[in-house]
């Protein structure tokens, strides 16, 4: 059976050769079926969780063992992956919220790091093992040459560099998907948002870009992209921004921009969706796909999760179901939490989502948010019976829409 990891106060890990491993889902423990288990993937990272006590089984029976004085170890999957139990722990009462990452049960198995998660996506666009940031580094000093005066050369160059975005390294390696950061604001107020946070016990990892780009700027990074990289995908809406449709005009003149010079490539466009309006005329500017977030398919938990300001989830429906009208290709970013998005009344209300506006992909994101605090948030306290399992979540959608399909990155789509 998988055994217990921790770690001590020095940030060693260790396995516990008497306790068997568990897992968390909603606060509430589980034994780990070996079946759910996958080895550590490459690109992933371990992390100690301090003032959580780890928490393993004694024995065969069901009596539930905290190792005190020795603190849980999580994993930070690599991209593609999608996390189906978070880590077992016991908060001490003083317990600071967890930093805004996602956190993958991780145990001792066949003498390796085994992680309970499942591949979602073979795409290798953010290994970190085939990024070289010497060629970032040194191509970013080109860039800044090709790019005099282009503000956004400066920002991505932070990005890469300083806060490890793939998407912004793979630019300065002229690859895959090139970022176009437009946005300082939003029109939400994510409990999660990595850009910008107003709660003094959570830090922001990726700061907000603090300026509106010009639509020659962006054009003329998004033009070099799509020249130089075969299936190229240029991508409005970046984890370093707010939201993109409260700067519809400039992202509607830079399309244009791009759409005048050539039909190669698509543009993309990550947002939540709150704008039906402008988004609809993104899509007859040239706006060839649409990536739209949500936690969750039910009103009331997504509210709580977005808090947004002058928009509500109809009109994320809306503008689905507007994208869908205009033929374009749509994908749910779900952020997905382990004990939450496989219950059963979600599950249920996203089928009904799918099936009432026919999207085309779900990408199944780990939400990165303190597993324990994320079900005090939705004030929800879920009982296993709920629970279908993330895996088998996946399997039922699959059988009911056999079309949909099922990732973590915005696909090219050379039919578009």
């Amino acid at each position: 059976m998988p055994r217990l990891l921790y770690a001590d106060k020095k940030g060693r890990i260790f396995e516990e050769p008497e306790l068997e491993a568990a897992a968390m889902k909603a606060g509430r423990i589980f034994r780990i079926d070996p079946s759910e288990l996958i080895e550590l993937p490459k690109g992933s990272q371990l992390f100690v969780l301090p003032e959580r006590q780890a928490i393993g089984y004694y024995g065969s029976t069901d009596d539930r063992m905290i190792s005190s004085g020795r603190f849980a170890v999580a994993a930070f999957l690599a991209p593609g992956y999608t996390a189906t139990y978070s880590p077992a722990y016991i908060d001490d009462r003083e317990a600071k919220i967890l930093p805004l990452f996602s956190y993958c049960a991780a145990v001792s198995y066949k003498g390796k790091i085994y992680v309970t998660a499942i591949r979602v996506d073979s795409d290798k666009r953010h290994n970190s093992q085939f990024i070289s940031i010497t060629s970032v580094k040194r191509n970013a000093k080109n860039f800044k040459k090709i790019f005099p005066g282009n503000r956004l050369i400066g920002h991505l160059e932070t990005c890469a560099l300083t806060y490890g975005c793939p998407n912004a390294q793979n630019f300065f390696l002229s690859r895959y998907e090139c970022p176009l950061p437009t946005a300082p604001v939003c029109n939400a107020s994510c409990a999660g948002c990595i850009s910008y946070q107003s709660a003094k016990d959570i830090c922001a990892t990726q700061p907000r870009i603090k300026f509106v780009p010009k639509p020659a700027e962006i054009a003329g990074i998004a033009l070099y992209h799509i020249g130089k990289v075969k299936n190229a995908i240029v991508s409005f809406g970046q984890g370093c921004e707010g939201e993109p449709l409260t700067q519809a005009g400039v992202v509607e003149e830079a399309i244009h921009l791009i759409k005048g010079r050539t039909h190669k490539g698509i543009i993309n466009l990550n947002t939540n969706g709150s704008r039906p309006d402008k988004l609809e005329r993104l899509i007859d500017a040239g706006l060839d796909s649409v990536r739209i977030s949500l936690n969750s398919a039910r009103v009331i938990y997504y509210t709580k999760y977005y808090r947004p300001v002058r928009y509500n989830f109809a009109d994320v429906v809306s503008s689905i179901k507007t994208a869908k009208k205009k033929r374009v290709f749509v994908s749910l970013n779900y952020l997905t939490m382990p004990g939450f998005t496989d219950l059963k009344d979600e599950y249920g209300a996203l089928r009904k989502l799918v099936s009432k506006t026919g999207v085309d992909m779900i990408q199944w994101r780990n939400l990165n948010y303190d597993p324990i605090r994320y079900f005090k948030l939705l004030k929800v306290r879920p009982v296993e019976d709920e629970m279908i399992g993330i895996k088998q979540e996946m399997e039922l959608l699959k059988k009911e829409f056999p079309k949909l399909r099922m990732g973590y990155f915005n696909p090219f789509l050379p039919t578009l």
